[in-house]
Parts: structure tokens; sequence; C-alpha cells
């Protein structure tokens, strides 16, 4: 999704468009998958994903790779085997792009970033001298510039492209399998040399009483929004329940954010946490931790989280109530008894090291499988997926798949970015650790632009210039982690990076300062005895 994105309604296309862009089209007004809401934006989303009145392709014969999923990990599989050469199929029963493009990282940005762009207004203007801004930020625009930043996003993505572009068989339908080396799409059979599962996850609501019969909010629904809530439950402070409570806060809603932990963001060090916790109290958000919801209420069109806290039962009422725990994955309806693939469904479907099923026809890539739910991580795994399955013989050729360096982040204000290991992680493993945090309010760039409340930090091998993790936590954390990914990937060492000329001034100077601060680590008192013999000797 480099290519620069430009305005392309399917109603007034240019002439050096592909023609075969008005056979996607939806043939009547009805869309194909029901999107809301119904506006211009999602019908040209939805004619791009899935197109109204589409025909499937004759299977044209035995495909060297079936892809089934056209999510992340399936649309890189599906696209990288075809431009190798092979024959391709991608089947979707939904919409291709899956969650990233349509209900998941790409939708969640495009409401983040005009909730951000508002806060500075609001607030920068004070921090820097400038006159207070009042009002409230325009919700219903923000969501629209969202689905039309998405709909423009997704040709990229589109049957169109996939098909004409690239060459692949598009089938749009349920797959399934019906032996170990066919699948059955819209009663067409699919004969495959290999395959892969790449049907991802979905939302999962956790067993709480009275929840099913409220009509409530998950990652895939949210997004259809229109009307900003006035009070606004979520329940779950994970990376998806902290950037939207965050983000509406800034809006305008009373969020309320319930989780039974004491602090949000809990697989991240916990001062790291409470950096981006004091921030979302700050713009707003009422944190109710260390809860146990008891049920769900509906009252007079609210929904009401009735919880236990401190031993006293309690009541908190919205508009409307976001889900934000929970993920299941997509193992249902595919066959995979028949195609002989081990699946649990709460776990998805079983790979070895090289992301390959108990079927070795069969491999799996994304959330099916994997335990980093992430598009960067799907991605990844697919390109480990196509050597594998379509280069290799043998072991001879195979990639491994469950030793690949994970890097995240969470899009919060301030964000926080973490790769390898945690100091915990590393001790677990029983390796001692010698850990350097160099704060922001060090880092001039940082004290400049009014965001020095945060850190960056990193976990070397005690005695030894070899990097095991870092965290780092600052407005464009998830920019500055790669450095760090780089170095741990090649082998390099913290000292290295003292030595690459940073450009001054900017936040990831954070990164040179901790480099420059583990040298000084160095500088041991026989070391520096050598150095006075050495000026005495030069003097």
């Amino acid at each position: 999704m480099s290519e620069p994105i430009r305005e392309l309604d399917p109603q007034t296309a240019p002439q050096d468009e592909p023609s075969r862009l008005a056979e996607a089209r939806p043939t009547s007004a009805e869309p194909a998958v029901d999107f809301p809401p119904h506006d211009s934006h999602n019908l040209r989303l939805l004619s791009n994903v899935h197109p109204g009145g589409y025909t499937n392709p004759e299977p044209a014969g035995r495909y060297h790779l079936v892809v089934v999923g056209a999510g992340t990990a399936g649309l890189v599989s599906a696209a990288g085997a075809a431009g190798l050469g092979a024959r391709v199929a991608l089947v979707e029963r939904h919409m291709m792009g899956g969650d990233c493009l349509n209900v998941g990282c790409v939708p969640s940005k495009g409401v983040i970033r005009p909730a951000r762009a508002w806060h500075e207004a609001k607030t920068g203007a004070e921090r820097f001298a400038g006159p207070p801004v009042s009002g409230e930020g325009n919700f219903a625009a923000a969501m629209e510039r969202m689905r039309r930043l998405r709909a423009q996003l997704s040709k990229v993505d589109s049957v169109q492209r996939f098909r004409d572009e690239l060459g692949i068989d598009v089938f749009l339908g349920q797959g399934r399998f019906t032996g170990k080396d066919t699948l059955e799409v819209d009663g067409k059979v699919l004969e495959f040399r290999r395959a892969v599962i790449a049907t991802g996850a979905r939302a999962a609501a956790p067993p709480i009483p009275g929840l099913d019969g409220v009509d409530y909010l998950t990652n895939e629904t949210i997004f259809s929004l229109t009307e900003l809530p006035e009070r606004f439950a979520i329940i779950g402070a994970g990376p998806i329940g902290c950037e939207m409570a965050q983000s509406f806060a800034r809006y305008g809603s009373h969020v309320g954010l319930f989780d039974m932990a004491s602090h949000v963001l809990v697989r991240e060090d916990e001062d790291a946490a409470c950096v981006v916790q004091d921030q979302m109290v700050r713009d707003g958000v009422e944190l109710i931790m260390d809860a146990k919801i008891r049920r769900i209420e509906s009252r007079e069109g609210r929904k009401v989280v009735v919880y236990e806290k401190d031993g006293e039962t309690r009541e908190w009422a919205g508009d409307r109530l976001l889900v934000a725990v929970g993920r299941a994955p997509n193992v249902d309806g595919l066959g995979l008894d028949e195609a002989g693939v081990t699946f649990d469904k709460g776990k998805g479907v079983e790979v070895n090291d090289y992301l390959q099923t108990s079927n070795p026809r069969i491999y799996a890539a994304g959330d099916i499988s994997s335990q980093h739910k992430f598009t960067h991580i799907a991605d990844a795994e697919a390109r480990v997926v196509i050597q594998n399955a379509l280069f290799s013989i043998g072991p001879i050729g195979k990639k491994r798949g469950d030793d690949l360096l994970v890097p995240w982040c969470t899009y919060t204000s301030p964000e926080v970015a973490h790769v390898g290991m945690y100091e915990q992680d590393a001790r677990d493993q029983g390796t001692e650790v010698h850990t350097i945090t160099m704060p922001l309010d060090d880092v001039d760039r940082a004290v400049l632009d009014g965001e020095s409340e945060g850190f960056a930090r990193i976990h070397l091998e005690k005695g030894k210039d070899r990097i095991l993790g870092a965290t780092i936590v600052a407005e464009h954390a998830g920019d500055m982690i790669s450095e760090v990914t780089v170095a741990i990937q090649n082998g390099l060492g913290l000292s290295s990076l003292a030595d690459v000329i940073h450009p001054y001034p900017t936040q990831a100077e954070a990164i040179k300062k901790a480099a420059d601060a583990y040298n000084r680590t160095k500088l041991t008192p026989k070391v520096k005895k050598i150095f006075g013999w050495w000026f005495k000797l030069t003097g």
C-alpha cells in the first residue's frame, strides 16, 4: 500500500483505469455484503473487496497453491506465489483485505489520527503559549474521512487487482476442504499441490451474564459508528481497548474503561503502561481497574455494567458498549477434518516449526495459527509459507517460522513499542540482564516537543554487548523501535548504534544516548588507569 492515495470513484473512473473495474461493481443498490453505513465510501469499498454480481472462474486444473482467506497472510501468500510464476487460486468468503483493511489496522489508525490532531489543537495551544482552543471535534466528519481513505486503500486488496493484474483465480464464497488435496467453493472443486489456510480470527466475547442480551460493539462493528456516544463503556484495557478509549475520550465521549488487572496494557512493563495510563486519565478516560464484571443489563436504552470493586457492587451506564477482549480462530466450516488438519477451536490450526499442518500439503499462516496476532507477523509468516510450500524439497530449502523476531506497537498517545525479550523473559531463561533506560526528558527534541514523558529501554545480556530486547514509550515509538529490531536481527551490539550518526534533534536520539551510556559502562577503573598511563606517556 505504498502507492500514492488518490480519489477513485467507480462512477467516474478515468479511462486509464482497467475496464474490468466496471465488472467488479455491485449490480444492484444492495451491497454484496452488509457493511454499514451504506454510504458511497463503503459501497466503493465493497465494489473492490466483495463485488456484487461477481462470477467465480472455472478452476484452472491443478493449482500450485490454493489460499483460503484473503486477509494479510492470504494476500501476501497469493501475490508472492503468483509473482514467482505459480498458478494460484484465492478463496474468500467475506471481504478481501481481512481484518486489517476493513475492521482493524486501517480504520483504527484512521480514527486515532484525527483524535490526536484535535487533542494537539486543544492542549497544544496552551502548552505552546497560544490562545486556548474551545469546542469539540467533528466525530462524524472524522469517521467519514476514515471510510473514504479506507475505500481508496482497498484498491490494493481488490478482486480486480488480484484477478486482472496478478493473474490469480479469485473465488468468492465459503471454501471447504473435501480431501487431502481438494477444496470446494461455490460448487467448484479446486485441486492443489499445496494449500495455505489463512482464515484469521474474529472477535469473541467473554462469558459475561447478560452480554448476549444487549447490543454491543466489537472491533468488527465499532467503525460503523456515525455518532459519538455521550457515555461509552469499554471492557478490556488491552491495545484495542486503550486505543479506542483514549481516542473517543479525546473526541468528547465520557469513557469508562474496565479491566480485572491493576493497570492497562498488562503485557508491557508496568512503568511503561503507567505512562500511557496517566495520559489517558488526563484525557478524561475513567479507569475502572481491579474490576470484576458481574453482569450486563439494558435499562432505558443504556448498557449498564454491573461490577464489583473493593468488595462493593457498583454500576456504570453507557450509551454504547465495546467489548475488546477475546479472539476466536476461524476454523468452522473449513472441512479441516476431511483434510486431515489438526486444530483446536480455541487455539486454531496446529503447525510445526515450518508452519506446516498435520497434512504435509497444507500450511497455515496469520491469526489462524500464530500466537502473535499482528498484521506484520501474518505478512512475515506468509513469506515463510511461500518458500516452504513451493520451493523446498523435504528439509532442503525450508525456512523456520518459529523464530521470527516480533516487534509490536500499541498506538496510544504516547505509543508503546517492544521487540525481543522483556527482562523477566530473560531471567526465566537463566540469563542475567543489564538494562539501560534513557528517559525522554534527557532528549532535547522530546523536551522541545513537549513529549518528554516516556523512555527508551534496552536489555543486554550481562557482560556482553548483545541486545536481548527493548521497550520504547514515545509519541512515535512504533517508528523508533525498528532501529533496535534491525540491530537484534543482524546480531549488532548496542555499542554499534553509538557509532551511527543520528540527525539532531530527533527523539530517536534516545537510542543513541542509551548506546553511549552503555559504552560508558566499559570505562572501568582498570581501563581509566590504563588511559592515565597512556596520557602520561604521550603528555
